[in-house]
């Protein structure tokens, strides 16, 4: 009679390729990753350019699009502008809105939906495809229901699609209540919508605890959007605010691993120029945004 342990160890001693499935030794098909660069609106607001200004500066940095601020765009409309001729000056510059930053807080009880439904359609008229969908509004006094948020996440999709601006899912890394990459990872799972989508940043990977070795297990289709920056290393990570974000490269991070697995994903992959760098805010814009452009693509290399 064979014992269960003279089975197992027989099958120990198997090759591996006789004990695996024939759908595991088959190897994937590696999909071509390619980066188009953007600049968040974010890294030169200091200096008040105004949207149309902003739009002008991407354009001549040699950006492909922009990531614009919602309030910014209402800004621009209560000056007695209109949609139309937003649109006509992003044509005109070439460039795309890639995303757009919203704070509209879903997550919270309310109006929330009403309110980045507005936000959407408004998108939606100047050719934008996605919008931020942060953790806004969420004050932290009890814990987020991950199960409730990924149902409320895959409602929003819903309306991402009648509209045709899609949610990003963003992570805050100082947040309460969703600060960690884990954590819109399975809001994501729990929406179960292959549209779903995350919004990666370094600083908050960093600032929230997460870290970047998680980036390895992201399947491509969840990441349109990659915010770009960099952290000091000379501060307390616990510490660290928006305003110490500093160029990418010229910080802490892993870049080096940081954009092999951007790589591995495949696809595009949008690399967004976000800072707040109150030092930068006191330089030319135009010549804050052309580095920043410069020294995403030496990343990249």
């Amino acid at each position: 009679m064979i014992s269960r342990r003279s089975v197992i160890s027989s099958m120990i001693l198997l090759p591996a390729a006789s004990v695996m499935p024939a759908n595991l030794l088959v190897k994937p098909a590696v999909r071509k990753t390619t980066f188009r660069f953007c600049l968040n609106t974010s890294t030169i607001s200091g200096q008040d350019p105004g949207l149309a200004r902003d739009i002008e500066i991407a354009s001549k940095a040699g950006y492909d699009g922009i990531e614009i601020w919602v309030r910014d765009v209402r800004q621009y409309l209560d000056s007695g502008h209109s949609l139309r001729e937003l649109k006509q000056k992003l044509d005109e510059a070439g460039i795309i809105v890639e995303n757009a930053i919203g704070f509209a807080p879903w997550l919270a009880p309310g109006e929330g939906f009403i309110q980045m439904e507005e936000e959407m359609e408004m998108l939606a008229a100047i050719g934008c495809k996605r919008i931020a969908a942060p953790p806004a509004g969420l004050d932290g006094n009890q814990p987020l229901d991950l199960f409730r948020a990924g149902e409320k996440y895959a409602l929003l999709l819903e309306m991402g699609r009648r509209t045709g601006v899609m949610p990003q899912l963003e992570f805050w890394g100082a947040s309460p209540v969703l600060w960690h990459l884990g954590q819109v990872l399975m809001v994501a799972a729990v929406a179960g919508d292959p549209d779903a989508r995350i919004l990666p940043d370094v600083y908050h990977l960093f600032r929230g605890g997460s870290g970047f070795e998680p980036l390895r297990m992201i399947s491509g289709d969840l990441v349109d959007v990659f915010h770009m920056n960099d952290y000091p290393g000379d501060k307390p990570r616990e510490e660290q605010v928006d305003s110490d974000r500093v160029f990418p490269g010229d910080g802490d991070a892993p870049f080096g691993d940081i954009m092999d697995s951007l790589k591995a994903m495949g696809g595009v992959k949008i690399l967004s120029l976000e800072l707040f760098n109150r030092e930068y805010w006191q330089e030319d814009p135009l010549e804050v945004a052309r580095k920043g452009l410069e020294k995403m693509k030496l990343l990249i290399r």
